[in-house]
């Protein structure tokens, strides 16, 4: 098996030489790249291997900037410190990856995956997969609104985001529903809210109503494929997801 690291902390790269070479001999390391530029080069030459690791966070960018350029044709294992989001972009996509610092039981884990992997493995599915993941990764760094300044009569009241249950349009007004039941209108419409706020935590239900995970109470098999959901606090609306909508929504309540 041919092996190439992509790696820009020399301790890190060396150590995973080492391990790979202990789990077995045979394993061949066809390079160790330390920036997006020099896997580029790389990668034009034409050289190709079984298996690739990259760490994310490179001394001149992103690793997938590599992969914008040139799509990912051997299966990818990410070494990486990032955040929980982000483990869970990588999880959700089937994209393994390692938590430095990285241990060998692990490492020896992962190699099983991609032998089992490798046997059905499409270089051109998995791009697009590679893709799509890098898409969702994009997500996971974004930064999200996290409190919205409202007016509660003469006062300006910050509403923390872990307060909102959720938000809601009627008569061409937003109002954003706090988790106690008090109401405030927005200057945002539901499109603008939508893209401000952390899409693990929310979902755009239907055309009125984002709600927030914690005010999901129930949920209801409805005709056509339609969900019906209730929230708290209640709403006296009766609140649908439609049936192109419904897989996307229980996803995101089974992540």
């Amino acid at each position: 098996m041919k092996a190439l690291i992509i790696e820009d902390e020399y301790p890190a790269a060396e150590r995973l030489e080492k391990l790979l070479k202990k789990l077995d001999s045979r394993i061949e390391i066809s390079g160790v790249l330390e920036s997006v530029e020099s896997a580029k080069r790389w990668f034009k030459s034409g050289q190709t291997v079984d298996i690739i690791f990259s760490d994310i966070q490179l001394s001149d960018g992103l690793s997938f900037q590599i992969f914008e350029d040139f799509p990912a044709h051997s299966p990818i294992i990410f070494t990486t410190s990032y955040d929980e989001y982000a483990i869970k972009a990588f999880k959700v996509k089937s994209i393994d990856y390692l938590l430095k610092p990285i241990k060998l039981p692990e490492l020896e884990e992962a190699i099983k995956k991609y032998e089992n992997f490798k046997q059905d493995f499409s270089p051109q599915a998995y791009a697009q997969k590679v893709e799509s993941m890098l898409d969702s990764l994009e997500m996971s760094r974004r930064t999200y609104k996290t409190r919205f300044l409202v007016k509660n009569g003469e006062q300006l009241v910050p509403i923390h985001q872990e307060q909102v249950a959720y938000f809601y349009t009627a008569n061409e007004m937003s109002c954003l529903v706090a988790s106690d039941g008090r109401q405030f209108l927005v200057d945002y419409n539901l499109e603008e809210l939508e893209s401000m706020i952390d899409p693990l935590s929310f979902f755009r239900l239907n055309r009125q109503f984002i709600g927030r995970i914690t005010a999901i109470q129930k949920i209801y098999t409805y005709f056509n494929g339609k969900l019906k959901v209730e929230l708290r606090p209640e709403t006296a609306q009766e609140i649908m997801v439609s049936r192109e909508k419904a897989p996307a929504f229980k996803a995101w309540l089974d992540e």
